[in-house]
């Protein structure tokens, strides 16, 4: 029998852009024994400020509130909280670069709306495919990893509705 997976949470923290602030807030997270899925950080709107997005696996609300409590005490984190997936707009990006008949391609173009970025000889394509990540495991799973030769992955960004 298989172990259900945990909940994907999403952790949205405002933090003033200084050096060391990334750091501190993966060390905690990494004490509290989780494990961070991915992690995104890009400049906020507010000059001097990023926007961070923190994905892990958790499935108790305790735990996550108090590494929420613990993340807001830094005094680099200007505010942080939990996007939840009702009320939120979760995407990640992925380049892949595999090889497979152009019949098949089609197939699989036409299904998640892939976007080729190049295509090389002996039927070696190199894609960008965008969504949600069940879209991007999807799509990964039908082109199987017999296919695969690389791929880059952001991780999740999430945004409020």
């Amino acid at each position: 029998m298989t172990a259900k997976p945990m909940k994907r949470r999403a952790i949205l923290a405002f933090v003033q852009d200084k050096p060391g602030t990334l750091n501190k807030i993966s060390s905690l997270v990494r004490r509290k024994m989780y494990n961070v899925d991915t992690l995104t950080v890009c400049k906020a709107k507010v000059p001097g400020v990023s926007r961070m997005t923190i994905t892990l696996r958790e499935d108790d609300e305790a735990k996550v509130t108090q590494v929420l409590r613990q993340v807001e005490k830094f005094t680099e984190v200007i505010r942080a909280k939990e996007l939840e997936r009702d009320h939120s707009y979760w995407r990640e990006v992925a380049i892949v670069k595999f090889e497979l008949e152009e019949k098949q391609f089609k197939k699989l173009q036409q299904r998640y709306q892939l976007e080729v970025l190049d295509r090389q000889p002996h039927d070696i394509w190199i894609v960008q495919i965008a969504g949600p990540t069940d879209r991007l495991d999807g799509f990964l799973q039908d082109l199987g990893s017999e296919h695969l030769i690389e791929i880059a992955r952001t991780g999740v960004t999430a945004l409020e509705k």
